[in-house]
């Protein structure tokens, strides 16, 4: 097979759910223009059905919003995946980094510019200690990750929420939840008059991808982190240190999703919060890191996509459409990029139909010059 770049599998696994998406909602019997209209409204905030309303920031900023939480848990499963593991254990390490956060907040007073930076800080190391669990038990006793990660998920649920009950003032009033950060603590909104919840953790996201990027591509620590990855038994061999590899790699991807809860904390929420359930954004980490091929900028370009297919749905449900169908295209796209080696064998039939017949028409005019 020839080798096709990450970007075309992906750009081809996403043009296919949006055509599935599209052909949905035609055997609905819904206009497909309307699904057309949601995703430019939720891009740029223009409604191409109505052009003489108003273009406000709002959807845009919305768009945004939704996109810095999952691409921060795009790079952690995406840094744990190029070093030869799996981080599903994402819901447990946003829960602590965002509990984390909330109890520096609420217990500790600071400057404004520096109580969040600590804040955030302070969720990075309780995700980091979430991850290193797994990363440890799988360094030094060979138990799978995968196993240990689901399992730390549901402790952190529980934990967090007896934590948040037993150490954090709650709110009297509801009490289901802790009373509001600190003033101080909260990550303001970038444009205070418009209403969105679009706030500064995108600087953390930004932050995050160079991050990614630097360690990966740059360092010889980040070499050691894939040569482990790709055959710990050959990174051995050459003299590196592959339990502290596996254990290190864990915790760097836990403090990734550390910070996406902290930023969903200060940002959206502003109080502690109480969870019976898991809000899906490590799990939405796993399908942004395979689109995204696990490289930054891949990453980044996903979180984009998955955050446009979310904020759309209030646009679609508005425009007649039902919500779900951007959950479709979604599960479309994640399918597709599952299954890549078929998208590839695919493109290699095309190109080689292509090849094939460059090579009749220059047969046939080498035939007529004779």
């Amino acid at each position: 097979m020839k080798k096709h770049s990450q970007l075309k599998i992906s750009l081809v696994a996403v043009g296919v759910g949006f055509l599935f998406a599209f052909l949905v909602v035609i055997v609905a019997g819904r206009n497909p223009l309307n699904l057309l209209a949601a995703i430019i409204k939720s891009i740029s905030g223009f409604n191409i059905l109505r052009p003489n309303e108003p273009v406000t920031l709002v959807n845009t900023l919305n768009w945004l919003k939704y996109a810095v939480p999952i691409t921060l848990t795009g790079l952690s499963v995406g840094f744990a995946y190029r070093t030869g593991l799996f981080n599903i254990g994402g819901e447990g390490q946003i829960l602590v980094g965002g509990t984390a956060a909330a109890a520096v907040g609420l217990l500790v007073d600071l400057p404004p510019i520096i109580h969040p930076i600590v804040c955030l800080v302070a969720g990075a190391l309780a995700g980091a200690v979430w991850g290193m669990v797994p990363g440890i038990l799988k360094a030094y006793r060979k138990i799978n990750e995968v196993v240990i990660c689901i399992m730390m998920n549901y402790i952190g649920l529980y934990a967090t929420s007896w934590f948040t009950r037993a150490c954090l003032p709650i709110d009297p009033a509801t009490n289901a939840r802790t009373i509001d950060l600190k003033e101080t603590a909260v990550l303001g909104k970038v444009f205070e008059n418009v209403p969105s919840l679009f706030n500064w953790g995108f600087l953390v996201a930004i932050i995050g991808i160079v991050v990614f990027w630097f360690i990966m591509e740059k360092t010889t620590f980040g070499y050691s982190l894939r040569a482990t990855g790709f055959n710990m038994e050959g990174a051995r061999f050459a003299g590196m240190k592959v339990e502290k590899n596996v254990a290190l790699s864990m915790m760097i991807s836990g403090a990734f999703c550390g910070l996406a809860g902290a930023v969903l904390i200060l940002g959206e929420f502003g109080y502690g919060r109480i969870q019976t359930s898991f809000d899906n954004f490590g799990f939405d980490g796993i399908s942004v890191a395979l689109v995204g091929g696990s490289n930054a900028i891949g990453i980044l370009l996903s979180g984009l996509l998955f955050g446009l297919l979310k904020s759309a749905s209030s646009n679609l449900q508005m425009m007649n459409i039902p919500k779900e169908v951007s959950e479709l295209a979604q599960a479309v796209i994640i399918y597709l990029i599952a299954i890549q080696y078929v998208v590839i064998l695919l493109l290699d039939k095309f190109h080689g139909k292509k090849d094939k017949k460059l090579i009749s028409e220059n047969t046939e005019k080498g035939d007529d010059q004779l």
